[in-house]
């Protein structure tokens, strides 16, 4: 079912590197982290719905409506704010699942943002983001809508100015199930916290920037060794997120699709442009 109304993107993040830095005794872990937002998205259609009901018209398989997050985002926001609306809601999926880039944590905030305004629910952002975070660690991030530092479990943002970029983001054929990897017992959990200052987005892979969790992801899955393999003479490559998805960057958009036209058959992939913010900051 296509519903009628406009589009609502709901852009990828990638993870520029990604510290476990310590855990707290609840078990959550502590982060350091640069978000880079990224212009490949889903697409989401709202209609807004006059008995209260909350419904996923599009199929997703695998992903029951139940649990979908974007269902739940829309009945906690409506809940929060006793609003008597309801709203069928429509995901066009174009993110791949399980692959690190956000795309179900994005698809949430954009509910969120979305609705807020049709609804006329009227929440802040910031109130939105409290509202992200009960959904997962990178909700708030999207609604916070800029590139960012990230600390904590996720919670605590700060703007990052990042140059211009285009990326090679590659995807093997496999979901990597996040939970999974941060209860891998082989995870580095203390790896000494750095400054924002003393970030580049041009340090190159092997730098004191990295990605903690693309050892145990590529240990445990040989299809995303091969494409990191491949990416590291080609650009040079890192994990984003836990996984699957592999990317390098890149000065233009012209050296990015020459990789990406080298690619071996087996291999699939996308180009994408950095964003310097979300497309729906302003809404």
């Amino acid at each position: 079912m296509r519903l009628d109304g406009p589009d609502y993107p709901a852009p990828a993040k990638l993870n520029l590197f990604l510290h476990v830095v310590g855990r707290r005794p609840d078990g959550y872990h502590l982060l350091q982290s640069a978000f880079a937002l990224i212009d490949a998205a889903d697409r989401l259609r709202f209609a807004v719905r006059r008995d209260g009901e909350i419904r996923r018209v599009s199929d997703l398989p695998g992903v029951p409506a139940e649990s979908d997050l974007v269902v739940r985002a829309a009945r906690l926001l409506r809940a929060e704010t006793g609003t008597t609306l309801g709203a069928d809601i429509e995901v066009e999926k174009h993110l791949p699942m399980g692959g690190g880039v956000g795309g179900g944590s994005s698809d949430a905030a954009t509910t969120l943002l979305a609705l807020n305004r049709l609804w006329g629910t009227g929440l802040s952002r910031p109130a939105l983001q409290a509202l992200g975070a009960r959904l997962g660690a990178d909700v708030p991030f999207f609604i916070f809508g800029r590139n960012a530092w990230v600390e904590g479990v996720g919670e605590r943002l700060a703007p990052l100015e990042l140059p211009p970029a285009w990326y090679l983001v590659l995807v093997p054929p496999v979901s990597v199930p996040t939970g999974d990897i941060f209860a891998a017992p082989e995870l580095t959990r203390d790896t000494e916290p750095l400054k924002m200052e003393d970030f580049s987005a041009h340090e190159s892979v092997g730098g004191r920037f990295r990605n903690d969790l693309e050892k145990v992801v590529a240990a445990r899955y040989p299809t995303v060794r091969e494409h990191l393999q491949w990416l590291s003479g080609h650009g040079g490559g890192r994990l984003t997120g836990s996984g699957a998805c592999v990317f390098a960057r890149f000065e233009d958009r012209a050296s990015a699709e020459r990789e990406l036209e080298a690619l071996p058959r087996s291999m699939t992939g996308f180009v994408a442009r950095g964003l310097e913010e979300h497309p729906l900051r302003g809404i």
